[in-house]
């Protein structure tokens, strides 16, 4: 297809060159001094040839927007990031106990939904769901992942006893499920071992989250004398690893959201 951008490729590279001079210029001025006007100048410059990539989530719960924001803010400071929050999509897998139909075709449509705003990467941040990102991913134009991907790869090459540990049945099978596709895929035996904290996602959801950190924290104590490594199914789940001594960290235990950003930053 013919590139009717009035940059043309050679023109891009060209300019792309010429801000590598600046960069290197910039500081080679006497006396180790940095021009700041030429300085500030190069990311605009820059942004100038290279738009913006645009990445796209879709949430289940908007509590975990402002947990993406900051790690978008970290970790993608290049990336332009477009929030799509649907709680329904995981209020109806709690009420049926397992995905449904209804709820596939409505995770393809947000999924649509982003393309057509002009995506160029979209990331669903709920586990739960993992499947019906599956199938939208499918009859996509653009990438679509799962945010438990990279976690799963993960586990599986660090360790043959993985644990899993959830606060939600919906979210437990889907990722136990991830981890061992993960494992028949790399050609390796491993031995899984999912663990359910009954009734800390009631209690985050009712607004009581150090009952919630509480009990995942118990969870996570009891997971580590099982398994060699730990894998976290829920994203909300993350920051109680933050919050855990370091002695207490027997084993590696991976979070999702960090994992996704990094495979992110080198795609975007």
């Amino acid at each position: 297809m013919q590139d009717d951008h009035p940059i043309k490729a050679h023109r891009i590279r060209r300019l792309l060159k010429l801000a590598k001079i600046l960069r290197i210029e910039s500081n080679r001025s006497a006396y180790g001094m940095i021009d700041s006007n030429v300085h500030s100048a190069i990311p605009i410059f820059e942004s100038c040839i290279m738009p913006r990539k645009n990445l796209f989530l879709l949430h289940t719960s908007a509590a975990l927007v402002p947990m993406f924001a900051e790690l978008c803010k970290t970790r993608l400071p290049g990336v332009r990031v477009s929030n799509m929050v649907d709680d329904s999509l995981i209020q109806d897998m709690i009420a049926h106990g397992c995905l449904q139909p209804r709820t596939v075709r409505r995770v393809t449509q947000w999924v649509a939904a982003a393309e057509d705003a002009g995506a160029d990467y979209i990331l669903a941040t709920c586990s739960s769901i993992g499947k019906a990102v599956e199938t939208a991913a499918t009859i996509s134009g653009v990438p679509v992942m799962r945010i438990d991907r990279p976690m799963a790869e993960m586990a599986v090459q660090m360790g043959e006893r993985v644990g899993v540990i959830a606060t939600l049945q919906t979210t437990l099978e889907p990722t136990s499920e991830l981890v061992q596709r993960c494992a028949d895929k790399a050609g390796k035996e491993i031995k899984l071992t999912s663990l359910l904290c009954q009734g800390a996602f009631e209690a985050l959801m009712s607004g009581d989250a150090a009952k919630h950190d509480a009990m995942v924290t118990a969870a996570l104590r009891e997971l580590m004398s099982e398994v060699n490594v730990i894998v976290l199914a829920q994203a909300s789940m993350a920051r109680v690893v933050d919050s855990l001594p370091v002695a207490d960290k027997r084993v590696p235990i991976l979070a999702s959201p960090r994992l996704a950003m990094d495979l992110l930053a080198k795609v975007l």
